[in-house]
């Protein structure tokens, strides 16, 4: 259900509506990035996904890198860490829905060990439980639930492509937040922030909190998607069925 990745004049339109819209939704605040004042997770956050899923997973980059760069120029709130989570969730919606799933799982399991074993002020040296929840989403990868999401896409029951949607989502998601806090610590220590006990506190703070964020984003992300997927399915757009 992926448009093909040659860059076609039709490709390339694509491309520049899910870029402009991209940094539309980066002007809508989500909530506030802990560690980082002024700055927000945006709307684009939820479309990211979406876009790897309709446009398959390299032009879904190009888009979410392309708004990404060009919201960090004219918006204020938007950061490094929100261009690096919409990449990555971009990427990641495209590969699973093309069922692209081991390059995920040594994506995933990459982001994951870089972030939790950053120098001095990872997770794992500082505060382990934040990860709980981002070990969860490396074990769904992992585990018979992703692949039976894969198989379910084309599925005609529609609890079962919901379901399949929210899983993809919810993984995509959560890499796509991984990729942002390891950017957070590359971008901030320790020239921004070197106090070690400041970023325990932030690891301390978060760790009820991401979770429940990206439920939400999947949630919202799969009501979103369901009905564009559906209206996809059923029609004679050129990128149905293609790889």
């Amino acid at each position: 259900m992926t448009i093909n990745g040659k860059l076609t004049t039709k490709n390339i339109a694509l491309t520049a509506c899910f870029t402009a819209l991209y940094v539309i939704l980066s002007f809508m605040p989500i909530s506030q990035i802990i560690g980082l004042v002024g700055k927000h997770i945006t709307a684009a956050t939820i479309l990211a996904p979406l876009i790897g899923i309709i446009v398959g997973p390299y032009l879904g980059l190009l888009s979410s890198f392309s708004g990404g760069i060009l919201a960090l120029l004219f918006n204020l709130s938007f950061s490094p860490p929100s261009l690096a989570a919409g990449v990555v969730a971009s990427l990641f919606g495209g590969w699973l829905s093309n069922g692209n799933r081991s390059i995920c799982i040594f994506t995933y399991f990459s982001l994951l060990f870089f972030f939790g074993f950053y120098p001095f002020v990872g997770p794992v040296w500082l505060y382990p439980p934040l990860m709980w929840f981002q070990i969860i989403g490396f074990l769904i990868l992992i585990s018979p639930l992703q692949s039976k999401a894969f198989k379910n896409l084309n599925s005609e029951n529609n609890t079962k492509l919901t379901t399949s949607l929210f899983i993809i989502f919810l993984v995509s998601t959560l890499a796509s937040q991984i990729a942002g806090s390891l950017t957070f610590e590359i971008a901030s220590w320790p020239i921004f922030l070197a106090n070690v006990n400041a970023w325990k506190a932030i690891w301390e703070f978060l760790t009820f909190i991401y979770p429940v964020e990206r439920l939400i984003i999947a949630s919202v992300a799969t009501f979103l998607g369901v009905p564009i997927y559906r209206i996809l399915q059923n029609t004679d757009l050129p990128w149905k069925n293609c790889d």
